[in-house]
């Protein structure tokens, strides 16, 4: 096995912890990731990592050359994203996260026909609603609906998506159709919440006059994942603030109804976000511009 290999392997297994978390990541068995480790060390002639039967912590040494290994593997990386921008032929693997929702209907339908244009490149998608903390998870781009004010990570605007806010009809007919937003404040109206990790509120951005109104909705449903809380709707539990994409479908067919159509929510910006060193990435680039021109595509 090659020595930059045996690198990669160690720096995922310092960041997660796990041989097994890192042999998930890089595709790789726990035996295999666990001999990458041993040639490693047998080769700097230091232990790297103590084990015991659940845990694996770095040595002095292990800590000393995580550092390196870094500064290694980015100069690699560097090196072969100047090739292939001067081939324009890009390979390797890009490592993607997106909201569930946002993932299934856009950036995984999209995936297939990059893949056929640039079959080189590996794509590992992964989906959650949850805040994901790129540098830590090795992320290289995220799809997300919103802004991130993070001075390490470069933000890249798509396009502007709808949110609507919606109940199923018979949701409405239990309880009512609200009129203003205000409404959504009653005691009979159940308003379903979006939990992320650490969150201690809810609240629903509302646009009135041009401008955005906060209002602190309560509700005894809550879930971190957006598709549950639109299946929640579809079964007459609530009122659901959604990206449009996501409940399209539900609209046209009749199961859910849009609501307070004159202030609805404020719109989100689709946008991709990536560390600021990954910027010149050249398959990053063309799979940012792949993602756009099939959301642009899907959702006009």
């Amino acid at each position: 096995m090659s020595y930059i290999d045996n690198v990669k392997v160690f720096v995922r297994v310092y960041e997660l912890g796990s041989l097994s978390a890192a042999g998930r990541d890089l595709r790789l068995s726990p035996a295999v990731t666990s001999n990458r480790i041993k040639e490693l060390e047998r080769r700097l002639n230091v232990r790297l990592f103590n084990r015991t039967t659940r845990h694996l912590v770095p040595t002095e040494h292990g800590n000393s050359f995580y550092e390196g290994a870094q500064k290694i593997l980015e100069a690699v990386e560097d090196a072969e994203n100047h090739l292939t921008s001067i081939s324009n032929q890009p390979k390797g693997i890009l490592r993607v996260t997106a909201p569930l929702g946002l993932g299934r209907r856009i950036i995984a339908p999209a995936i297939p026909d990059f893949l056929e244009q640039y079959p080189d490149v590996n794509i590992s998608l992964r989906l959650s609603d949850r805040n994901v903390n790129m540098l830590e998870e090795a992320i290289d781009l995220a799809f997300k609906l919103g802004v991130i004010e993070d001075s390490s990570l470069r933000y890249h605007g798509i396009m502007e998506c709808q949110r609507v806010l919606c109940a199923s009809p018979q949701y409405l007919e239990k309880n009512g159709i609200p009129q203003k937003p205000q409404d959504l404040l009653d005691d009979k109206h159940r308003c379903l919440l979006l939990r992320f990790p650490g969150s201690t509120e809810y609240y629903w951005m509302l646009e009135e006059n041009g401008k955005p109104v906060r209002y602190e909705v309560k509700g005894s449903f809550d879930c971190d994942d957006g598709d549950v809380l639109i299946d929640w709707a579809l079964h007459g539990h609530g009122i659901v603030n959604a990206a449009k994409i996501n409940v399209r479908s539900h609209l046209d067919e009749g199961e859910l109804v849009e609501i307070l159509q004159e202030t609805p929510p404020t719109a989100a910006q689709l946008a991709a976000i990536f560390p600021h060193r990954k910027y010149q990435d050249i398959k990053l680039k063309i799979f940012i511009d792949h993602i756009k021109s099939y959301a642009k595509e899907v959702l006009n």
